[in-house]
């Protein structure tokens, strides 16, 4: 494929491009993890809200006397 790299402009315009453009900078929104592993959305809505705990060993147990 020599000689091809000469017709090619430095950097490619077209109304074609312009939706590309979009779709990817839209892509570079979304963290690399959700790309490779996504979160289905039910179980995202349906995830727990964690909530603060006591220390273990904290506790005041109940003893037999």
């Amino acid at each position: 494929m020599s000689g091809t790299s000469e017709n090619l402009p430095e950097t490619p315009d077209g109304p074609d491009l312009d939706a590309l453009r979009d779709e990817i900078d839209e892509l570079k929104k979304v963290p690399t993890e959700e790309l490779v592993n996504p979160t289905p959305t039910l179980v995202e809505e349906n995830e727990p809200t964690p909530e603060p705990t006591d220390a273990i060993g904290s506790e005041n147990w109940p003893t037999e006397d």
